[in-house]
């Protein structure tokens, strides 16, 4: 359905959802990533993604009994989350406050209906290019009225959601050659939602600024760049840049004093 603009050859990159966010807000974090400078792990994000495997295991074999919940999350932390777990050296007390609070978002995503229910966890792979991957991990998938609705659940609010919902819409269609009906992104705390209804446009559009990334990352990259532009706002509170650059210092300042 759309093509995928022509872009300079160059080490492999690796371009996923998170990667395509954060240059929209701040291509030097980018760069960051692709020299693999992250942010430490939070409680916060262990808490979000403890939550998304609990709800992709609901979504898959069902509702969890009270009494299983404990074991269920404890579980998936032994699964693949036991060296998030450690970073964050969280005591057997603390654990157990974070699964009464995944507990707690779990019983509100229960209310969510699960008609037209697919697939959860989808892993949408593209490679446009030689040396060039694009991917994404779809929390959930529907068939309804709109056909195909590709879903995200967020566990605090929808703050600047669009870009990657955005994305995801660019790697259904390369992928499948189609359009998905609706693209949104759910707040289970709130119960809000933000979407929109992708069209041939808006996706050779996402094409575009996913070309234009990997041109600029990758000339950086080659050209050993200290930095490139850089843009402040709330995502620099966890950034590894962060000591070394100014602007996100006070901003991060900013957001911590509200």
């Amino acid at each position: 359905m759309i093509e995928f603009p022509e872009v300079p050859p160059g080490e492999p990159l690796v371009v996923s959802a998170t990667l395509f966010t954060t240059y929209g807000k701040c291509p030097d974090q980018a760069l960051g990533r692709m020299r693999g400078l992250y942010p430490p792990e939070s409680t916060a994000s262990f808490k979000g993604g403890l939550a998304h495997r609990v709800f992709a295991r609901h979504l898959s074999h069902g509702p969890i009994d009270g009494e299983a919940f404990d074991l269920v999350c404890r579980e998936e932390i032994g699964s693949g989350m036991n060296p998030k777990l450690a970073s964050l050296g969280l005591r057997p007390s603390q654990l157990s406050g974070v699964i009464k609070e995944v507990g707690d978002l779990y019983q509100r995503f229960k209310t969510l209906s699960s008609d037209g229910f697919r697939e959860t966890e989808t892993l949408v792979e593209v490679e446009p290019a030689e040396d060039l991957m694009l991917r994404g991990s779809i929390d959930a998938v529907f068939d309804d009225e709109t056909g195909v609705r590709l879903v995200d659940w967020k566990t605090g609010g929808l703050y600047d959601v669009e870009l990657q919902l955005d994305f995801y819409a660019m790697l259904w269609a390369l992928d499948k050659g189609t359009l998905p009906g609706r693209v949104e992104a759910v707040s289970i705390g709130s119960g809000e939602r933000v979407g929109s209804t992708p069209t041939e446009a808006s996706v050779t559009g996402t094409a575009a600024t996913t070309a234009e990334l990997v041109r600029e990352l990758r000339n950086a990259f080659a050209a050993a760049e200290d930095h490139l532009d850089r843009y402040a706002g709330p995502w620099c509170r966890y950034c590894a840049l962060l000591d070394g650059c100014s602007e996100g210092a006070a901003a991060a300042k900013v957001v911590d004093a509200g």
